[in-house]
């Protein structure tokens, strides 16, 4: 179930906030080879040319994409301090040998316990739902196209990656000013904030961090197995069901491409349509960007069975692109830029910008 591998770093190539990415000498078994590897310094310490490392070798090895790094799971000559005592009871990543303890939002010892104890709305506030964490920037690119002083928070969920750090695009969102704050909910973890569960995740979202609007989507790294259930990623329709409780409006992203190679991935994805049509009990928003022939043609059939259950609203795309064109971070979804899958991402910008038209009158 996992490759083990021993070795000794080399190089650090780069840093963002909470991964460190290093280059790694690993002599056995033959033949040598030299792999890129990322390294949570909060989880391990920070690793230095020189180190012995401990490695998890199974995604590189087995070649996957987003998640083909190896994993450096310990510096077994140089362990970092132990941390000091403070509050925080709460396990993420349970019962595996890198669990770690985090402050939750909201369990006692947060000064947050009792605003979210008393928080059971979030007051109309609109959430945009994806099933993939590529559409996040694309996404706040068309909420800023329609509101730039929008407070924007991610909630993301643990279908990907658990660490958030793992994720280069959060660091550019927050460090641009594109996103106010990261909430991590679930076995997720490395967030500014912690959350047990969604729904304590979105009301922190509105009450602690006071967000106009919130983006919820799985990390990086989503699980597929080419079936119609079998995909992280069908979790966007129970999120649509948990904003719908606590009161908010949720905005359902569709993935749309003219560019994927798989057939069940063409005009509007089988996982929305699962997760929307099938998940999804409550109605939600859909949004549809107004999209070229013969494209248009094929969304408009695709989501047909939408209209019982859900809101369909058409958004123009006028000014999208020049929005995505500013994302500080960059575009790409299964390794294709904007330019090669421009239907994928114009649909999640409309989203944003849908939502972000659509924001209560009396934003917090």
């Amino acid at each position: 179930m996992i490759t083990w591998r021993r070795g000794e770093v080399t190089a650090i190539r780069r840093a963002w906030r909470g991964a460190v990415e290093v280059t790694v000498a690993v002599p056995e078994p033959e033949p040598a080879r030299v792999l890129r590897a990322i390294a949570y310094p909060h989880l391990t310490g920070t690793p230095e040319v020189g180190d012995a490392v401990l490695l998890n070798t199974t995604a590189q090895d087995m070649g996957l994409g987003t998640g083909g790094y190896a994993l450096v799971v310990a510096l077994p000559e140089r362990l970092p301090a132990d941390p000091p005592p403070g509050p925080g009871h709460v396990v993420k990543a349970r019962y595996t040998p890198m669990q770690a303890v985090v402050l939750g939002v909201d369990e006692q010892d947060s000064p947050h316990h009792a605003t979210l104890s008393a928080a059971d709305s979030l007051d109309g506030m609109p959430v945009v739902i994806a099933d993939l964490h590529s559409a996040l920037p694309a996404i706040c690119a068309g909420i800023r196209a329609a509101r730039p002083d929008a407070r924007v928070v991610y909630v993301m969920t643990d279908g990907g990656t658990l660490p958030l750090w793992f994720s280069m695009t959060v660091d550019t969102l927050r460090t641009h000013g594109w996103l106010a704050a990261s909430i991590t909910v679930g076995q997720a973890l490395g967030g500014d904030l912690e959350a047990v569960t969604l729904h304590t995740g979105l009301l922190a979202a509105r009450h602690v961090e006071h967000a106009d609007v919130a983006i919820v989507a799985q990390g990086p790294g989503n699980l597929g197995t080419g079936t119609r259930w079998g995909f992280s990623g069908v979790a966007a329709g129970e999120a649509i069901n948990t904003v719908a409780t606590l009161g908010g409006r949720p905005v359902a992203s569709l993935r749309i491409s003219d560019a994927d190679g798989r057939e069940r991935h063409r005009g509007v994805s089988h996982h929305s349509l699962t997760a929307y049509g099938r998940v999804a009990l409550a109605a939600a928003d859909v949004i549809v960007p107004a999209l070229p022939e013969p494209l248009a043609t094929r969304v408009a059939a695709d989501i047909a069975p939408l209209h019982a259950r859900h809101r369909i609203h058409t958004e123009p795309t006028e000014g999208l692109d020049e929005a995505l064109r500013t994302s500080p971070a960059r575009l790409s979804t299964m390794g294709r830029p904007l330019e090669a899958d421009h239907a994928y991402f114009l649909a999640a910008a409309a989203a944003g910008r849908w939502a972000a038209t659509n924001l209560p009158t009396q934003p917090t």
